[in-house]
């Protein structure tokens, strides 16, 4: 038995253990319940910068990138913007070896403003703009994702000769519990090898392989297994016929992330292994030459990286007893309990509390059903109003879709390293709803 087993009041007055899969790698505990992450005490930076704040390790995304690579090899692996990016994030991602996936001309301009070499940037997207095409001309992008049958022919019209294109094709049926809205030729359909034809029949655009998206916090192996089977049966087949051979296999992201100690993770170098066995498998039963495996995370390079700050504004008991505590931030900064299902940890900082455990619901400050941040977990029974709360592993999909609803600014996004706090994204002041407004006087 433990001192704090023979002792329940000690028990009660420590925090709550940091669990090494949601929380920072580095995040520990400092006096006065303060929490350290990067070097940097959390309690002072809310002080100094305010809440609701976004905080991103700097030291854990580089440390994610390079379990990749060692996972997959160097130009194996490139980060999917969507899920976080700034200037100083992409130049991270640049340093540490990385390729880019863009979805936008927007994406890619933070790319350029960040030095990001244009031969390792991916511009991938269902509905293509003509800007979201011309930017990626004009910049030199190294490879293009063609998603349907017409983009075929849109990049044959415009695209520089000798585009590298990989094709994303849909190898087998939709994920279980996702609605059919996936982007891509399938290959049961006859539709990829279609698309496949015309492209090879296009002189300036150059196939190097094929693409796949196989859903969001997969943790099956088996899902990645049955991809790779089905994409190298199509490969021997569209040798056969059309004498196509590729060099690249891109198997897209879709890594789960623990978001809570009960989530499952992802055995990332396990992944690797088993993946590459059942490559090489395929292959050899199909006599075809060894492609680039390659793969396209985002939410697993930085979803626990990141965490959120909030101050507590009221603590209410709903009819049912249990507490609702509500924050100065909520679905306008957390999306993702509504649209990823991320239900989150939490944890009270900035001071030690001897009080018990009980539980409570966190809420945001918009007055929707659906405004949770944190839909249950436990705090001290003596949270009160000005308190501060850690949410844990908000570092993906929730800085990228914050938005404006009932006109509140965006939070600033702050990287910790070293000790030392930098300004990412600055916070979004009041001025700057305003300045879009067309019949907006100034005064």
């Amino acid at each position: 038995m433990t001192l704090a087993d023979n002792i329940p009041s000690l028990r009660a007055s420590l925090p709550p253990s940091l669990n090494c899969d949601v929380w920072p790698a580095d995040a520990r505990w400092a006096a006065h319940g303060d929490l350290v992450v990067g070097g940097v005490g959390l309690t002072e930076l809310a002080a100094s910068h305010g809440a609701p704040t976004y905080v991103i390790d700097e030291a854990d995304v580089r440390l994610r990138c390079r379990q990749y690579l060692a996972a997959f090899g160097a130009g194996r692996v490139s980060y999917t913007a969507k899920a976080l990016v700034s200037v100083g994030l992409a130049r991270w991602i640049a340093e540490e070896g990385l390729g880019l996936y863009v979805g936008s001309a927007g994406e890619l301009r933070v790319a350029q403003a960040a030095g990001f070499p244009m031969d390792r940037v991916t511009l991938y997207g269902s509905a293509k703009t003509p800007e979201d095409l011309d930017a990626a001309y004009a910049a030199g992008v190294g490879t293009i994702v063609v998603e349907s049958l017409s983009e075929v022919t849109r990049l044959a019209a415009t695209a520089p000769h000798g585009q590298r294109v990989l094709l994303r094709v849909l190898a087998g049926p939709e994920p279980a519990g996702a609605s059919d809205h996936r982007f891509g030729p399938r290959i049961g359909t006859g539709e990829a090898e279609t698309a496949v034809a015309r492209i090879a029949g296009q002189p300036g655009l150059r196939l190097v392989g094929f693409d796949c998206s196989v859903g969001h916090q997969v943790s099956r192996f088996s899902v990645y297994e049955r991809e790779v089977r089905r994409i190298v049966e199509f490969c021997a087949a569209v040798h056969a016929r059309h004498g196509v051979d590729v060099s690249q296999l891109n198997l897209g992201g879709g890594h789960a992330v623990a978001y809570s100690g009960a989530d499952l993770g992802f055995a990332l170098d396990a992944f690797a292994g088993r993946i590459r066995a059942v490559l090489h498998l395929e292959l050899d039963r199909h006599r075809l030459p060894e492609p680039a495996l390659t793969v396209s995370p985002g939410r697993a390079v930085v979803s626990r990286a990141g965490l959120t700050l909030y101050r507590i504004m009221s603590v209410i008991r709903g009819q049912d007893g249990r507490r609702v505590v509500a924050v100065d931030g909520g679905m306008t900064d957390c999306p993702t309990a509504a649209l990823c299902g991320g239900a989150h940890t939490a944890a009270l900082i900035g001071r030690a509390s001897r009080a018990g455990l009980e539980p409570a619901t966190v809420v945001g400050r918009h007055n929707d059903v659906d405004d949770v941040v944190v839909p249950t977990l436990q705090l001290p029974a003596d949270v009160h109003p000005g308190d501060l709360l850690a949410v844990a592993g908000t570092g993906a999909y929730h800085h990228s879709r914050a938005s404006n609803y009932h006109l509140v600014g965006r939070p600033a996004l702050l990287s910790v390293a070293g000790g030392q706090v930098r300004t990412l994204v600055r916070r979004e002041s009041l001025t700057d709803l305003l300045s879009r407004d067309a019949d907006h006087s100034g005064h």
